[in-house]
């Protein structure tokens, strides 16, 4: 499908299982695209929910937009989706960056948001130091492509166990990453080198939230899914063990187990 949305971009999306069940939309993290959820779209479709998975603006098949893609921008954009399909109250959930797309979709429009699955991500705002990394990273991405990036940062997306344990996963992990359009991947970097601070939202939500995080991620450990928790009024936490950033992908089935219990109990 390829909706026109408010803001001019139109996103290449899956609008699968009945269109009479709850609908959840995931957001994907960076450099991935929609396909990364498959095992949770079974799953949940399985179940009789209907499950969104969009590609961001500049990634997997939807167009890119050069500059920069604030994550401003990236939440308008599902909003946009949203209401294109007619859904007017939804489960909001993603991994790494697209928890926090999550996190700005309950800041901008939070009459959207049924439930937040906010999977190895903080709120936390961005240091200056974070901000100059991804902004030069930014440049690495167009001056090199992904690849080198992708071979730099595989044994930090997956636990680094899991790269020789599951090498199909490792594989599809890595060429997910190589086909994203740098140009894309940069424009996002941009905008992430100015993210906000979401713990002030956070903090006053009303909504029920599923905080899940593998156990060996080394981008945003335990310590910082508890963190987020902690300040959540109606949360639950997850462990994964066996994973590194990308549970949903290293442990499908556990994964699915937890965001299956927690949408059972909404």
């Amino acid at each position: 499908m390829n909706p026109q949305f408010g803001n001019g971009v139109p996103l290449i999306f899956d609008d699968l299982g009945p269109r009479d069940g709850a609908p959840v939309i995931l957001i994907h993290g960076h450099p991935f695209n929609r396909t990364m959820w498959a095992p949770q779209t079974a799953a949940l479709t399985a179940a009789g929910y209907r499950v969104i998975t969009p590609d961001l603006r500049g990634y997997g098949e939807s167009p890119v937009v050069p500059g920069a893609a604030l994550l401003a921008d990236l939440a308008d954009d599902l909003a946009g989706l949203l209401a294109g399909l007619g859904i007017e109250h939804a489960v909001v959930g993603g991994v790494s960056m697209g928890g926090r797309i999550a996190m700005e979709v309950r800041l901008r429009h939070p009459g959207l948001v049924r439930a937040l699955v906010l999977c190895d991500t903080s709120p936390v705002p961005e240091t200056p130091d974070g901000a100059k990394l991804r902004r030069e990273t930014a440049e690495r991405l167009i001056a090199e492509g992904m690849r080198p990036y992708a071979e730099e940062v595989i044994d930090k997306m997956l636990a680094a166990y899991n790269v020789s344990a599951m090498p199909e996963t490792a594989a599809r992990v890595g060429a997910m990453m190589c086909a994203t359009d740098p140009e894309g991947a940069a424009a996002a970097l941009r905008g992430r080198a100015e993210r906000p601070d979401y713990r002030p939202v956070l903090g006053e939500s009303a909504e029920p939230c599923l905080v899940l995080v593998g156990a060996d991620d080394v981008y945003t450990p335990v310590a910082q899914a508890e963190a987020l928790h902690a300040l959540l009024p109606h949360a639950v936490l997850t462990v994964i063990e066996g994973a590194g950033h990308l549970p949903g992908m290293e442990q499908p089935e556990a994964s699915n187990k937890a965001l299956l219990d927690f949408l059972a109990g909404l």
